[in-house]
């Protein structure tokens, strides 16, 4: 199959590399990274370039589109694709709505009967603030629209509450903070669930859990991730089957009772509180770092898994390799605040006992440099989750750049 992978992040590069390896494929990836490089051809056209992308895909006769980031699936870039006859995994317009709303999402998983938080939804700051009930250190303040992981404030006072709300709702995030969900803060430890759906039917890939904190210990601000584990320790044996049954399965049923088809992948973030798991959010796109240790767990045609589910077709399943895979992100400096870019990044070619995949790269005179804040995010398996941490701590410090710094305790904390 020739296979286009939409996208240039960490995410993108393990996408890519599991689909060079998993048959007899020929990858493109747009506009991709240096490390994408050697696992297929790049092309220079952006995520936002919808037309550039079909284009693309049309004169190069892909079989099959794999859309990275959720932008382009919430501006129609499936429905595009589709149009011309290219089978696209990721969900058309009216089924990404799961991400680009979340008000939308909270009412698919209200009629649906999926346990979340009770919430509501507000376009003044004293109708919200009244929601609260003078306890806002109880609740979560999200926009409503996409908001490039910057849409969710937890806060811890009145003055605190007022100040988001009359951010958002004075154009902070722009259009996606016309609007705010409040809804109530659950506790728990947290649990990714990544689900390949074909209309109602879905394969339910083995569960992770990111770090979300900058610090060791769980301390600092939110970041996209600082890396992950795949399975989490604890988990039930049967925890696929839970999050297939409770959660999956009456979305797509509530979305099919809508006239909505889905076709992709829908991220579950899950909450596991005292009263069993309850959502946090929906993604319509692959997790990140989720898939760096996720996808390495996968043995089988994961190409024609997505090309199944791509065409709304009986999915096959995948053999889940025994043991575990553990992924520590290095990043840049003053990350996930201001950071340089553009120092030198030196030891990746001596590491051999782990996958290194690329982020924030970039060549440049012929040298791969950084050019974002999570650069690298390297992933090893092992038999326990204790090898497979062991291991790729030990390929991290082959590798450096001009004040990187990881987390020295992924898969230690929940």
């Amino acid at each position: 199959m020739k296979i286009l992978v939409v996208g240039s992040g960490g995410r993108e590069h393990a996408l890519a590399w599991a689909l060079a390896g998993s048959g007899d494929n020929e990858i493109l990836s747009s506009p991709g990274n240096p490390g994408m490089a050697s696992v297929g051809e790049l092309a220079a056209t952006g995520v936002g370039d919808l037309e550039g992308l079909v284009g693309l895909a049309v004169s190069r006769s892909i079989d099959l589109g794999v859309v990275g980031p959720e932008a382009p699936l919430v501006d129609g870039l499936a429905d595009m694709l589709a149009k011309r006859g290219i089978p696209c995994f990721g969900p058309r317009q009216a089924a990404a709505r799961l991400e680009g709303s979340k008000w939308f999402a909270k009412d698919v998983m209200n009629a649906a009967g999926v346990p979340t938080a009770r919430g509501g939804i507000f376009s003044d700051a004293r109708s919200a603030i009244e929601f609260m009930e003078g306890s806002p250190e109880k609740f979560v303040i999200k926009a409503d629209g996409l908001a490039a992981g910057k849409g969710v404030f937890l806060p811890e006072s009145s003055l605190e509450a007022e100040a988001v709300l009359e951010g958002l709702f004075g154009g902070s995030l722009g259009e996606s903070g016309a609007s705010a969900v409040v809804e109530e803060r659950l506790i728990g430890p947290e649990v990714s669930i990544l689900a390949v759906c074909s209309g109602t039917e879905c394969v339910i890939l083995p569960p992770s859990r990111d770090h979300k904190r900058v610090g060791d210990g769980d301390t600092g601000p939110n970041t996209g991730g600082m890396g992950a584990v795949c399975p989490p320790p604890g988990l039930d044996a049967d925890f696929r089957g839970l999050a297939k049954q409770l959660i999956i399965k009456p979305v797509l049923q509530e979305l099919a009772r809508r006239n909505i088809d889905y076709r992709g992948v829908l991220y579950a973030g899950l909450m596991l509180t005292g009263d069993g798991p309850k959502v946090l959010e929906f993604n319509v796109r692959f997790g990140d770092p989720e898939t760096q240790v996720v996808l390495p767990m996968l043995r089988g045609d994961l190409a024609g898994l997505l090309m199944a589910a791509a065409r709304g077709e009986k999915l096959p399943d995948l053999e889940v390799r025994e043991g575990y895979c553990s992924g520590v992100v290095l990043a840049s400096e003053g990350y996930p605040g201001s950071y340089r870019k553009g120092y030198p990044v030196s030891g990746i070619d001596s590491v051999k006992d782990a996958i290194v995949f690329q982020a924030g790269t970039r060549l440049e005179d012929g040298e791969l440099v950084t050019s974002g804040g999570r650069v690298l995010c390297i992933a090893a398996t092992g038999d326990v989750l204790e090898e497979s941490l062991a291991r790729v701590y030990g390929e991290v410090e082959k590798i450096s750049f001009e004040g990187s710094f990881c987390r020295s305790d992924i898969g230690l904390t929940v």
